[in-house]
This record gives C-alpha cells, sequence and structure tokens, in this order.
C-alpha cells in the first residue's frame, strides 16, 4: 500500500498559494510607489502569475481596481497612492484659496476708492495731495 502523502501536498500547496501572493502584493506595492498606471496586465506579467488567478483573489483584486481606477484620473505624471492629497485637502486648501480671493477682492475694491478719494482731491485743490508726489512733465 503506497504512503499517503496527501498532507505534504496540501502543506506545498498552501506554501506556494502564500508566496504567490506575497509577491503579487509585493510587485503591487512597488509599482504603486513607482507611480505606475497599475493594471491587471501589468501585475500578472511582473509578479508573473495569470490574470485569471489575480481575478479569483478578492482582496487583490479589489486593491488593484482601486489603484487603476485612482491612476486612470491621475494628471499625466502619476503620483504615488502615499503622496496623493485626499479631498478633505483639496476642499481645504480650495476654500483657502476662495477666502484669499476675497480678501484681495476687498483690498483692490479699498485701494481703489482711495485712489479716487485722492485723485478728486487732486483735482478739486489743484494742489498736489501731501502724501503723493507728482514729477514735473
Amino acid at each position: 500500500m503506497p504512503a499517503d502523502n496527501t498532507t505534504h501536498l496540501i502543506t506545498a500547496a498552501r506554501r506556494r498559494h502564500e508566496l504567490t501572493r506575497a509577491k503579487t502584493i509585493k510587485t503591487l506595492r512597488e509599482l504603486d510607489q513607482a507611480g505606475t498606471p497599475i493594471t491587471f496586465e501589468l501585475i500578472a506579467r511582473t509578479a508573473d502569475v495569470s490574470r485569471s488567478w489575480l481575478y479569483t483573489q478578492l482582496d487583490i483584486r479589489t486593491e488593484i481596481q482601486r489603484l487603476r481606477a485612482t491612476t486612470q484620473r491621475a494628471p499625466s505624471h502619476p503620483v504615488p497612492t502615499a503622496q496623493r492629497s485626499s479631498d478633505a485637502s483639496l476642499l481645504r486648501r480650495l476654500e483657502t484659496a476662495n477666502q484669499r480671493n476675497r480678501h484681495l477682492t476687498e483690498e483692490n475694491q479699498r485701494l481703489r476708492r482711495q485712489l479716487a478719494e485722492t485723485l478728486g482731491h487732486l483735482r478739486t485743490t489743484r494742489q498736489p495731495h501731501p502724501s503723493i508726489t507728482i514729477p514735473p512733465p
């Protein structure tokens, strides 16, 4: 009667599966950190696994889809996920820029009023305003 080697075969298959997953996850992280646009084809080719196997690994498939969607709408210079701005950060920057624009608009209006008053004063008195020096012609 032959020896029962199923335990060893199962253990070897599990080990091979875990090594393949680790290699694929490492590949995924390296490509993302390099700013490379992520695709199933690229991950499969780089990690030396089949695309069909990638689709069977729910967590890996979800991460590839997330990164693929992120890099597809990214600018022409892909940025690694860790360096990308969050939506909250972008909204805060927009609020700050809008607030700065309002402040500059108010300051501009104030300076225009001040200039109009000074020019009006010059026209009515025909004398230079004490704070303005007009060079001779």
